[in-house]
Parts: structure tokens; C-alpha cells; sequence
């Protein structure tokens, strides 16, 4: 009992964490400052997110109860009592969603001319359209089916919506009621599209145009009732290594078999025939707990139709077009710029064709004479495919591809196989670890006759379509140094080739979790020594226990700390005792804030880095990861006057973590500060229509106090420590 008094002292719930995160991103949802049709869209995300999760997460934890795992969590709760506080959480939060739709987003959408229609409200004409649409499009793809003894209940695919329905032989009135079950193809959008009106963008629910033409479907049947319904299976991923004949057969063989997952999640609709539920949730044997009452369209991440497909730009963000990579005046192409300096692109306000063109440009150079490459997930038609493919037919082309990213697996086989096929030299990084690393290096002979090495390390998946919407940084280098090591990486994923030292690449499961905790140790001695002390570090999720403790170690020291945490973050901040030096910011906005950039003061000899992880345990211990050192001085100014401070200035789209896992728009804590958005500020900073002067430097956010002996430049604003005291 007292270790698990002590564990929720020192950390919160990661589950409650993760429900705090998405209920970030349904604020964004009910924010009427954002434009309508990008409300719908977070809504959507929202959807998504939650299937990820259940299917992920909470399925895990059922998994683990069944398997008698009690072995409490970081905040001191067994499995069994975490899935209990998940479920409520979820079962609360789902009615929240279904409250914005209803309530916020539908009237909206019909004010400005957009109508999600049921069959009675439809005209003529658009009764018309529909019934030939279905005849045309629909009834082809059918298949009903009723449940008897010689047709037994058919396999529901994993998230697959179907409609269910109880059925009464007109033949035999007084028999017993028959369930049936009709998928909804996945192959047709959920919203079908009207015919126009002057007035208005019209759609209808499929699933409500089948519902429609179920009587026509069971000619023999009495249909006395229906509803729509979508069942979520376990989706975890689990296979012994050691047993399987390759990795891309094991890998084949369990999306085969994650079909037959266990359900784990029962959605349906609001008002759906009582009778329906019970069969459905015995047949499915879940709990009354995992039943889910969805009033309104079920599956809310199919929303997203009508955020692309509706053409109303007045109900979007902005168009936006990213700033283009321009070299120096006498460089003669990407090498030679290379040589001179590093250059460092924030996506998505950098455009990201420089990175593509690296890639390509290593392709076509007849000088260039290597090319490595990893991939994690990545679109279909990426041109780092088509430069590896050409790259093979005079170079030595090698890519370290990852089978197992999460649902990518089987786009991941088949472009494994294509650039297999075509001579690339495919290898799946080490066993038991995901390569999660961005790298991208190229060998060439230069012009002044010596070989050199130049490389790509970024902090996002090299893909051009998310690069779009993701915050990332991409650090292009041929810096000795780090493209050695570099080098040195690809031969450990390739080979397993471990050495002692990738200073200064901190290399994850080898080297990066006691490198950090070091760094970490070493602010701490600096603050206790009167020198500048001070950690700013941006993430996606903050889980890992041994770094958390460390963190609040240098807090007790004197360390000011301040964390952008978009996701997950189980540190308590602003502890009296424990926490008190320490700020957690997480912001959601209009990009997918996915960088990751760790700054330490070092006593006045600042060192920045940047990378692929996350101070998480799988990051830190189960992936081959890499963070790199940012040593350009122009490269660590923009990091230091420009992107750290937007981000610790944000008053808009920031939320400040609480001690106990609760978050709280940071407008509600600096009320007299300036409306900032970091997103909108950037955007416009690549436009040329603002200036770092825009950047708010009021009382609240002013610069740390540090000795004047050895005062190192700083990022100017400082999140501020208002709630710290809470």
C-alpha cells in the first residue's frame, strides 16, 4: 500500500492523461473562434484518436487483467482498477462528443448551408436521386443475412459498420424473432451526396438510405426493428520472434490474424431496440459497461468527409504556402551549400521539397555513390521510394524499413517486397526493436576529389503529405562528426554492429536514456554551483519514470524547467517540495505538433538536440531511436529567438497542466497577456508578415534571473509559473 501511496504522489494516470489529451483536441471542436468546417475535422480527430486507443490501450489493459497481470501502473492503480476509471472516463467522454455534434456543430452547419438530412426531410427530387443512387451504387455491394442455425453469425469486421436488425417470418408471426446483420460497405463514403439547391449542400447518413431498403432486402421478413452498430476488436500486436521462420512472414501471418481479435468495444445506436443490444453484446461477449450509446452517426471519424469534401473555403483555415529553402548566392547546388553550413527547416512553415530533394538529388548524382535510408510509414506515392528504386540501378541503395508501425504493416510489406524486387537492399532493423530513427545518408565524391558523407535527420516520418500538417524540424548536415556516427547507426541496424560511443548522437536503446538522465544530473549541479540552469524540452508524451524522478531532482536543486507536452504527460507539476520549478504546456492547434527539441543552459554553454523520441519507456528502451545535436549557430538562434519562445509565449492554443492531470487554458491564467497564437505566429513569420518583435515579452513570461557573470542567451519569453503554486 505504501509504494502505491508513494506512486501517485509523484505521478498521474496515463490513461487519464491520454482522456485529458483528446479532450484537448474537443475543446478545439467547441471553440467557435475556429472556423466550422475545422471544428468537424478535430471532432473527427477525436473519433479516430478514441478508436486508436480502445482498440490499443484499453484493450491492452483487458488483455492483461485476463492474463492475471496486478502489478500497479505508474500512479499506484491495479489494471482492473484503471480499466474501471478508463471506462467511465470514456463513457463520459463519448457523451460529450455526441453533445458538440448535436448541439454545436449541426446547427452550425445548417445555418451556413450545410444539412445532414433524414428520409423524411428529403424532396422529391432528392428522393429520386437517392433511390437511384442505392439501386446503382449500394444494393450491388449487399449482403443480408439472417441468423439461423444453417447461417451463423457472420464475422463483423474490426471498426466495420453494419446495421442490425430483428426479424419476424410473415409466414410464422408467432415465431421467434430472427437477428439480422448488413454491413455497410466500406468501399462507398458515409455521406451521400444530393442533388444541389440554391440554398444548401445536402447529404444523407448511408446507412440511413440502406435502412431505408431493408424491407426490400428481407422480402420474407417482418423488420421490427433496426440500428446501426460498429464493434472495436483487440488490435494489439503480439508474436514470438524466436518461433517465426522471417519477421515479414510473422508479420503477414498476424494481420491475418488480427481480424479474429476479441471485441472489445460495442458502439450503437442511441435508442436501438433493447433486445438488438443484449444479442448483439452476448453475441460479442462484452459487458454492459463496453456498450456504447451513440447519438448520432456512429463512428464520428468518418466526419472528416465532410471537412475535405464540402468546398467552402470561408469555413477553413486560410490557405497556407511554406517558406522555400533559397541557397547561398554562390552555391552551385545542395552539396556544395551543404559544405558551408548546416540548414535546419521547421515544418510545415519550411516547406519540406528541400528534404525530398535531398533524397532525389542523391538519386540522380552520378557522384553520389551511397545511399541509406530508414522509413517508418510514409505515403503511398512518396517519391523517397521512387529516388530509392532509381538509386538502385547504378548505386549502392540500402533502407532499413519498419514492418511493425502500427497498422502500416501491410503498405510497409508490400513496398519492402517492391524495392526488394527492384535491388534496393532491404533490412528490418534489429529483432525485438522498431527503428523508428529518421535517417537519411548519402556517400559522394566531391568535386575537390574527396569523399564525403552528408545526411538528413529529422524528427518526423518521411512523408510529404503530413509534412503538411506535422511541426517538425529537419537538420540536413554534412557536419564530420555526426555523419560518421550516423553511419555507425545504419551498422548497427544493419549488422547489429554496437560500439561504446555515438557522442554525440544520443542512440536509443544503447546510449540516449542514461545520456538524458546525465544531462539532466549535470543542470542540476550547475544550479546547485550558482551557474545558469535551465531545461526547456518539447515532446509528444512524457511516461518515463526514471526521467520524471531526475526532473524533479533538478527542480529541488533550483532548476527552472519548462515542457511542451502535446500528449501524454504523468508528471505532477508545481508541487510544493517535489515540483515547484517545473511548468507543463501542451498545444493544440491547427498542426499536429509532433517536434521534438531538448535545450540544457549547461552552466552558460548551451546545448540543444533534436530527434525522434520522446521521453517515454518504448522510445527510451524498445526502439532504435536518435537524437542529434543542433551545433549551427544560426541553426541553435532560430531555435533559441524563434521556436522556443513561440511555443512558451502561447496564450491561445496552450493548456497548462495542473498538478493533478487536469489542464487549463493558459488565457485563463495570464489574463492580462496579449492574445498569442505560436502556430498563427509562425505562419506568418514564414510569410514575411511578422517579425520575432511580434513575440509577447510581458512581465509573465519574462526571462529567468540568472548570474550575470555567466549569462548565456536565452529564449526570451519564460512559460510562467502561475499555476505552479496549485
Amino acid at each position: 500500500m505504501a509504494n502505491k501511496v508513494q506512486k501517485q504522489k509523484l505521478f498521474n494516470g496515463r490513461d487519464h492523461s491520454w482522456m485529458q489529451f483528446n479532450r484537448r483536441v474537443l475543446e478545439e471542436a467547441e471553440d467557435p473562434t475556429n472556423p466550422l468546417l475545422e471544428r468537424v475535422k478535430f471532432l473527427a480527430i477525436t473519433g479516430s484518436n478514441l478508436d486508436e486507443y480502445v482498440e490499443i490501450r484499453q484493450a491492452g489493459l483487458m488483455q492483461r487483467i485476463e492474463d492475471g497481470f496486478r502489478e500497479p501502473g505508474y500512479d499506484g492503480l491495479r489494471p482492473d482498477e484503471s480499466l474501471a476509471a478508463l471506462t467511465a472516463e470514456i463513457h463520459r467522454f463519448v457523451a460529450a462528443q455526441y453533445a458538440c455534434w448535436n448541439d454545436r456543430l449541426l446547427p452550425e452547419l445548417r445555418k451556413n448551408g450545410i444539412r445532414l438530412l433524414d428520409w423524411e426531410e428529403l424532396d422529391e427530387e432528392a428522393r429520386a436521386f437517392a433511390q437511384s443512387y442505392f439501386q446503382r451504387e449500394v444494393d450491388p455491394l449487399l449482403t443480408p443475412i439472417a441468423i439461423d442455425p444453417a447461417h451463423p453469425f457472420p464475422r463483423v469486421l474490426n471498426k466495420a459498420l453494419c446495421l442490425a436488425l430483428l426479424l419476424r417470418r410473415k409466414r410464422k408471426s408467432s415465431g421467434p424473432q430472427v437477428l439480422g446483420v448488413v454491413t455497410v460497405p466500406r468501399a462507398l463514403p458515409r455521406f451521400v451526396r444530393l442533388p444541389d439547391s440554391d440554398k444548401s449542400v445536402d447529404y444523407i447518413l448511408l446507412q440511413d438510405l440502406i435502412a431505408k431498403h431493408l424491407a426490400g432486402m428481407y422480402r420474407g421478413y417482418e423488420v421490427q426493428a433496426h440500428a446501426a452498430f460498429r464493434v472495436t476488436r483487440n488490435s494489439n500486436l503480439y508474436f514470438e520472434e524466436e518461433e517465426a521462420r522471417s519477421l515479414l512472414e510473422t508479420i503477414r501471418v498476424e494481420l491475418h490474424n488480427r481480424r479474429k481479435g476479441d471485441a472489445v468495444r460495442l458502439e450503437i445506436e442511441a435508442g436501438a431496440d433493447p433486445e438488438i443490444v443484449e444479442r448483439l453484446r452476448v453475441n460479442f461477449e462484452i459487458d454492459t459497461d463496453q456498450v456504447y450509446h451513440c447519438e448520432g452517426p456512429v463512428n464520428l471519424s468518418r466526419l472528416m468527409f465532410l471537412s475535405s469534401e464540402v468546398n467552402r473555403p470561408d469555413l477553413k483555415f486560410p490557405p497556407f504556402t511554406p517558406k522555400t529553402l533559397h541557397l547561398s548566392r554562390n552555391a552551385t547546388d545542395i552539396f556544395d551549400e551543404l559544405r558551408r553550413r548546416d540548414i535546419l527547416l521547421h515544418h510545415p512553415y519550411d516547406s519540406y521539397d528541400p528534404v525530398v530533394s535531398f533524397i532525389q538529388k542523391g538519386a540522380e548524382d552520378p557522384a553520389v555513390v551511397s545511399m541509406k535510408q530508414t522509413l517508418y510509414r510514409t505515403s503511398t506515392d512518396s517519391p523517397v521510394f521512387g529516388a530509392l528504386i532509381e538509386a538502385a540501378a547504378n548505386k549502392e541503395a540500402t533502407l532499413v524499413v519498419e514492418l511493425m508501425a502500427r497498422f502500416d504493416e501491410a503498405s510497409n510489406i508490400r513496398w519492402a517486397r517492391s524495392m526488394e524486387d527492384a535491388g534496393v537492399q532491404v533490412f528490418h532493423g534489429v529483432v525485438g526493436l522498431k527503428t523508428y530513427c529518421k535517417l537519411a545518408l548519402l556517400v559522394r565524391r566531391d568535386e575537390d576529389g574527396a569523399t564525403r558523407r552528408y545526411c538528413h535527420l529529422g524528427t518526423g516520418n518521411y512523408n510529404p503529405v503530413t509534412a503538411r500538417f506535422y511541426t517538425d524540424l529537419s537538420l540536413l548536415t554534412s557536419d564530420p562528426q555526426i555523419t560518421e556516427r550516423v553511419h555507425m547507426v545504419f551498422n548497427y541496424l544493419t549488422a547489429h554492429a554496437e560500439v561504446d560511443d555515438y557522442r554525440p548522437l544520443l542512440v536509443a536503446p544503447l546510449t540516449m536514456a542514461e545520456s538524458f538522465l546525465g544531462l539532466i544530473r549535470r543542470e542540476s549541479e550547475h544550479a546547485k554551483a550558482g551557474q545558469p540552469a535551465r531545461i526547456i524540452a518539447k515532446m509528444n508524451s512524457l511516461l518515463e519514470p526514471s526521467v520524471i524522478e531526475a526532473l524533479y531532482q533538478a527542480s529541488r536543486a533550483g532548476v527552472e524547467i519548462d515542457l511542451v507536452v502535446r500528449g501524454l504527460s504523468i508528471l505532477r507539476p508545481g508541487v510544493k517540495g517535489l515540483s515547484e520549478r517545473i511548468r507543463v504546456r501542451s498545444v493544440v492547434g491547427r498542426f499536429l505538433e509532433h517536434s521534438r527539441i531538448y535545450y540544457f543552459a549547461n552552466g552558460g554553454d548551451e546545448e540543444i538536440y533534436l530527434g525522434s523520441a520522446d521521453w517515454m519507456p518504448r522510445n527510451l528502451f524498445e526502439r532504435c531511436e536518435v537524437v542529434f545535436p543542433v551545433r549551427d549557430a544560426a541553426a541553435k538562434t532560430r531555435i533559441l529567438d524563434e521556436i522556443l519562445p513561440a511555443y512558451l509565449a502561447d496564450t491561445t492554443k496552450a493548456r497548462l497542466q495542473q498538478a493533478d492531470g487536469g489542464y487549463v487554458r493558459a488565457s485563463r491564467v495570464f489574463r492580462d497577456a496579449p492574445a498569442f497564437s505560436s502556430q498563427d505566429f509562425l505562419m506568418q513569420l514564414a510569410e514575411g508578415k511578422l517579425d520575432l518583435s511580434a513575440i509577447p515579452k510581458s512581465q509573465a513570461m519574462k526571462p529567468v534571473a540568472k548570474p550575470a557573470a555567466k549569462a548565456p542567451r536565452q529564449p526570451k519569453p519564460h512559460a510562467a509559473r502561475a499555476h505552479a503554486a496549485d
